[in-house]
């Protein structure tokens, strides 16, 4: 699943193939929109909040989606479209008056709101690190606010901070040498947001450090213990464990931990 700073990327990219230009034809793919024109209007920005994508355009219009598992977006060349084997996974088309197509292909939670109204689908999301109106001490607070809840859980809970996805929680509950079963009200949530905040902006502003925990971006090395099951620790050479997700439960995703670095509770049977 992208996570935070994935999207804050593709925001930026976006942003460099479209920002300004005037949409000529859009055509919304899904039945709730079928029948909504953004053409004539301005694609201004694409903004985030978390994994929230926001296209706004003139006239007050916020297009709101999220990627999911699987969703994504391409954008074609003046004259070129995409293969004729992924056209049904279309799900919004954009010409741009610069000759450019944006495609979403298999987008979630598709919405159009006013801009002045995009609380209504993301004001329930805690801070997010990587936007402006960042605020650390929310997000310590909204994470004591119920101290028992294990701490990778915690962390994938976007009403609390938001942007962390499952490779970034299990990556800094190694760095923060915890269980990722400890009740987050026993470590030092302080140092954990912190050490979040710093994590996804090293992630989308330093050049070939996307998603690179250790410090090397060596294949097999880039991250701690997240995809590493089975295999040794990178600091100790103790075995990584890992634990499947729970299925309908988004608190229970697949788990990493190296036993010896991060001591703490086990996983629950």
């Amino acid at each position: 699943m992208p996570e935070g700073d994935s999207v804050r990327l593709l925001a930026t990219r976006l942003d460099r193939w479209s920002r300004g230009q005037v949409v000529v034809r859009s055509d919304l793919r899904v039945p709730r929109l079928a029948t909504r024109d953004l053409a004539g209007r301005t694609l201004l920005e694409h903004a985030t909040h978390g994994k929230h994508l926001l296209t706004r355009f003139s006239g007050d219009v916020t297009l709101h989606s999220h990627l999911l598992m699987d969703g994504e977006w391409s954008v074609t060349r003046p004259g070129r479209q995409l293969p004729r084997r992924i056209l049904p996974e279309v799900r919004i088309v954009l010409e741009l008056d610069g000759g450019r197509t944006l495609w979403g292909l298999r987008l979630h939670q598709l919405d159009l709101v006013p801009t002045s109204q995009e609380a209504r689908l993301v004001g329930h999301l805690g801070p997010d690190p990587l936007r402006a109106d960042w605020d650390a001490a929310e997000a310590v607070r909204r994470l004591r606010a119920d101290p028992q809840t294990p701490l990778v859980a915690a962390l994938l809970d976007q009403t609390r901070l938001a942007g962390l996805g499952n490779l970034w929680v299990n990556e800094l509950a190694f760095l923060l040498g915890r269980s990722p079963w400890t009740p987050v009200g026993d470590v030092d949530v302080d140092r954990l947001v912190e050490l979040a905040a710093t994590a996804l902006r090293h992630s989308v502003t330093v050049p070939g450090a996307y998603q690179v925990t250790t410090g090397t971006a060596r294949r097999g090395e880039s991250h701690w213990v997240a995809g590493r099951q089975r295999r040794p620790c990178l600091r100790c050479g103790t075995t990584v464990r890992m634990v499947e997700e729970v299925a309908g439960d988004p608190s229970r995703r697949r788990t990493w931990w190296c036993p010896h670095c991060q001591p703490g509770p086990e996983p629950p049977d």
